[in-house]
This record gives structure tokens, sequence and C-alpha cells, in this order.
């Protein structure tokens, strides 16, 4: 199916021990579109630190409204209810390297450190997170993907959705750089039936992303 452009927007058997992928196959209930509610992508805001605010519905809104401030770089892209990576990738029409990937991951310096660090990883649809690699970038050799609750909790998106840009003060982004080698990125806009087709180079300057190897 050809997938729509939206006239809203101006313009693991066998894995290797420490290489980790996602599941990103959940198909939860739809959402209605956004309401306008202006912010930034690393908003200070007590309200970015209320959980009560990360939904599905707010996570659109607020990441449209900060793609907004640069219209030209980026298109919404209508399509059928997707969240598996490639399969979305094939409705978008674009190789699956240049669809942002993201999975929260947790890591624990020492055993009495209960709560821990989280980190939104971002690496390219036909690669996996490389569970060593972040926790080097963490400094942990405890690292793991986050329980379905919390990365969704954190994220504010359901999984099979969730965007890779984070804002949420709690949750670190990092970036493969082989996914930044691309002129443009996409990625499911925090909706099942919508995605984001955005300028590479637009992307690192909204998003701020740590950029590493961190894909396998």
């Amino acid at each position: 199916m050809t997938p729509a452009l939206s006239t809203t927007s101006p313009a693991t058997g066998g894995r290797p021990t420490g290489i980790a992928d996602s599941s990103d196959h959940f198909r939860p209930s739809d959402s209605s579109d956004r309401s306008p509610s202006p912010d930034s992508a690393r908003s200070s805001d007590s309200s970015a630190s209320s959980d009560a605010e990360f939904t599905e519905l707010s996570t659109y809104s607020r990441l449209l409204d900060l793609l907004a401030t640069t219209p030209a770089a980026y298109r919404t892209i209508c399509h059928e209810p997707e969240g598996n990576t490639a399969l979305a990738s094939e409705l978008r029409g674009h190789p699956l390297e240049q669809a942002a990937k993201s999975i929260v991951i947790r890591a624990k310096r020492a055993k009495q450190d209960g709560g821990g660090r989280y980190a939104l990883a971002v690496v390219p649809g036909d690669r996996r997170v490389d569970l060593d690699a972040v926790g080097r970038a963490l400094g942990s050799n405890r690292v793991g993907f986050a329980d379905r609750t919390t990365a969704e909790r954190l994220s504010g998106c359901a999984s099979g959705s969730i965007i890779p840009f984070s804002f949420h003060p709690d949750l670190e982004l990092l970036v493969d750089h082989d996914l930044l080698a691309h002129s443009h990125l996409y990625f499911n806009a925090a909706r099942l039936d919508r995605s984001i087709e955005l300028c590479t180079a637009v992307y690192r300057t909204l998003a701020q992303p740590q950029v590493l190897a961190i894909a396998a």
C-alpha cells in the first residue's frame, strides 16, 4: 500500500552476547490528532518531569510542535498502523537502514543502585543495539532492556512507536553515528499510523543526541 502524505504538515535466537534487538510488534489503539502545546525537546519545565504528561497523544503533539519550527525539513506520512521497524519502512517506502529504531535501555552501576540510569538508544533499522557499547558509554557493565512499562513511561510512546527524541529528563539520548550518515531518517511519530521523514542535520540540531558507535 502506498503511504499518503499528511496535509496537516507544511511540508532472537543465535544472537551474539551483548547484542540486542527490539520487540517492536505491539499494536496499541490509535490516538487522535494533536492539539497545540509548544515545547522544546529538552524542556526543564516541571511538567516535563511529570509522568502524567507523557502519553501517546501528548508526545505526538510535542513532536509536531517542535518540528513546526523547521517546517521545510520534514514531512508527515500517513500509513496503515504498524509498529515493526521493517514493515513500517516498507509502508513508508525507504531503505531499512534509514529507519531510526529507538529502544529504552536500563543501566545500573552497582547492585545497590536500585533505580539505575536510562538511555534511549537509536540505531539504524537494519542493525541491533550493542548493549556492551551502550554500557561503556554509560559507565556500566550491567545493562539490558527497560521493561515495557518503564520504556513507555519514559518515552511517552506505546511500544513500536517510540520516537528518537527524549522529552524526559531521566532519559538520555544516544544515537549511532551510522544512522546519521543518511540525508534523511524515518520514524513512527509516537503513533502507529503516522511517521516522519526528517532531514538528518535538522534532527541533530533539534534532538542534540550523544553520537556514538552503539549498533552491531
